[in-house]
C-alpha cells in the first residue's frame, strides 16, 4: 500500500488522476503526432488506436522524454523561440504521457475517445488545408535507381511553363510516390531565368540566372512566404532539379515535383526573398573545406556579410550523417553579437525546418554578419556514424559531410530597417 501511495504522489499535480488513452493521451497523438503516424504515412507504425499505439508505450515514452519526438530539436531558450510551425509537446504534454505510460498504459472510457481525424491522403500536398490545390504542378524527369548502386545526383531541367510574370507565395516539393520516398536523399530546386539585373547570379547584363527555389528531405513541410514578400517568375523560366537518389535494395522509378502557389494576377508583394545557403565551412568558388579526424568532435565555422539590411524567415539546418549541433549567430556592425537559433541534437533523419513566427523573425542592418557554426561528432557515442575510424571530408554523398543553415532572407530597406528597430526596442546600427 505504501508503494501504491508513492507512485501517486509522484505525479504531477494536473495528472493526480492516472491519465487514460482515450481521456487523455489520444488528443495530443491527434494533435501531434498522427500526421505521420497513421496507416499509409511515412511513419513505421500507426498511433491511432489504443491497440495500435499500447505496444509501443514504453518506447513513446522514452522518445517524448528526450525530446526526439515529434522531430522539434530547436533549442527554445536561447534565439528565436516563437514559431509558425511548432509541433513540440509542452512539458504537460509530456507529464502525461509519462505518467500514461507508468501507470500501466491504461486505455479509459470508450466514450472519451475522441472522434478520428480524417488525414489527407498520401498524394495530397500538405499546404492544400491552408492554401488550396497549388497553381502550379512542375515534375522533374523520372529515375529509375538500381537495387544496388552509387548514390546518384539527377539534374534535369523542367520549363515551368509561364507565359507572363508571377509572383510566388508559398512552394512544396515532394517524391511522386510513396516508394519514391525511400530512395529520396534530398531534392533541390533552382529557379533559372532571365536577370538582367544581375539579381540571381551576382552579375550585371542580359544572362540566365539560376537561384535557389527550395530544398526538400525528410521531414520538411512547405515554405509559406511571410505576408508581402514572394518570389518572381518571368516567362521562360524552368526549374533546374539537383536530386540525391539513394539505393534501398529494390529498383524504383520515381520523381520528383513543385506545387507553387501563386498571388493573385496583379498583386505584387512589396519584398522579394531569396533562399540562401549561410556556410559553416571555409571556402571559395564552391570549394568547401570539412576536415573531420576519426573518433573526434570537430567544428567548422564561417561567416557571411548582408549586403543591405534584411529579415531572415527561418532556419533548416543541413548536416549529414556526423551532423552533432549547429548556431546561427549575427554578429552586428557595433561588435555586438546574438543568437539566432541552435539545434543541439541535430538529428540526419529528420531536416526540419523551423519557421518564425511574423512577430518574432529577426531583422540586421546592412553589415551583420551572419556567423554560423556546426559540430560534427564522428566517434561511436553517435548512432548515425557509419564508421568512426573513417576521416570524412566535404561531399555531396551521405558518407561525405557539409554543413550550411537554410534560411529565405527578405531584404529591406536601411528606412524599413530603422522603422523595425525602433518597434523592436533595437539600438540603430545600420552600419553608416
Amino acid at each position: 500500500m505504501k508503494r501504491f501511495v508513492l507512485t501517486v504522489s509522484l505525479l504531477p499535480a494536473a495528472f493526480a488522476a492516472t491519465p487514460t488513452f482515450t481521456k487523455d493521451i489520444a488528443p495530443i497523438l491527434q494533435e501531434k503526432c498522427q500526421e505521420c503516424h497513421h496507416k499509409g504515412s511515412m511513419a513505421p507504425m500507426s498511433l491511432v488506436t489504443y491497440e495500435e499505439t499500447r505496444p509501443w508505450a514504453k518506447s513513446i515514452r522514452q522518445r517524448v522524454i528526450t525530446r526526439q519526438m515529434p522531430p522539434w530539436h530547436i533549442d527554445t531558450t536561447v534565439g528565436v523561440h516563437q514559431f509558425k510551425n511548432d509541433i513540440s509537446l509542452s512539458q504537460k504534454q509530456i507529464d502525461a504521457v509519462v505518467a500514461w505510460v507508468d501507470a500501466g498504459a491504461p486505455m479509459g472510457e470508450a466514450k472519451d475517445m475522441p472522434t478520428a481525424k480524417k488525414w489527407p491522403e498520401a498524394d495530397e500536398w500538405k499546404a492544400t488545408k491552408e492554401l488550396g490545390q497549388p497553381d502550379i504542378v512542375v515534375k522533374s524527369d523520372a529515375y529509375t535507381m538500381q537495387a544496388r548502386h552509387q548514390d546518384v545526383w539527377w539534374r534535369p531541367e523542367t520549363p515551368i511553363g509561364l507565359t507572363e510574370p508571377r509572383w510566388v507565395k508559398a512552394v512544396e516539393i515532394r517524391p511522386g510516390t510513396l516508394p519514391g520516398r525511400k530512395i529520396t536523399h534530398h531534392a533541390v530546386t533552382y529557379l533559372v531565368q532571365d536577370d538582367p539585373d544581375g539579381i540571381l547570379a551576382g552579375t550585371t547584363g542580359d544572362v540566365r540566372g539560376r537561384a535557389l527555389l527550395m530544398e526538400w528531405a525528410i521531414g520538411k513541410g512547405y515554405d509559406l512566404y511571410r505576408p508581402d514578400t514572394g518570389k518572381l517568375l518571368l516567362p521562360g523560366s524552368k526549374i533546374s532539379w539537383d536530386i540525391h537518389y539513394h539505393a534501398v535494395g529494390e529498383d524504383i522509378r520515381d520523381h520528383v515535383e513543385i506545387g507553387i502557389w501563386l498571388y493573385p494576377k496583379g498583386q505584387e508583394p512589396k519584398h522579394r526573398t531569396y533562399l540562401t545557403a549561410f556556410q559553416a565551412m571555409p571556402g571559395q568558388g564552391g570549394t568547401r573545406v570539412v576536415d573531420i579526424a576519426p573518433n573526434a568532435i570537430s567544428v567548422s565555422q564561417q561567416s557571411t556579410v548582408l549586403r543591405q539590411a534584411a529579415m531572415l524567415e527561418n532556419f533548416q539546418p543541413h548536416m549529414h550523417l556526423r551532423g552533432k549541433a549547429m548556431m546561427v549567430e549575427a554578429v552586428l556592425p557595433d561588435g555586438t553579437s546574438e543568437v539566432v537559433s541552435y539545434v543541439g541534437n541535430f538529428n540526419f533523419n529528420w531536416m526540419t525546418n523551423y519557421i518564425y513566427a511574423d512577430d518574432a523573425a529577426p531583422m540586421y542592418p546592412k553589415g551583420t554578419m551572419i556567423r554560423v557554426t556546426a559540430w560534427y561528432d564522428n566517434t561511436r557515442a553517435n548512432p548515425n556514424n557509419p564508421d568512426p575510424d573513417q576521416w570524412v571530408g566535404f561531399g555531396d554523398r551521405t558518407v561525405d559531410e557539409m554543413g550550411h543553415a537554410w534560411m529565405n532572407v527578405t531584404y529591406v530597406s536601411d528606412a524599413e530597417y530603422e522603422a523595425w528597430a525602433a518597434k523592436h526596442q533595437k539600438t540603430l546600427t545600420a552600419g553608416r
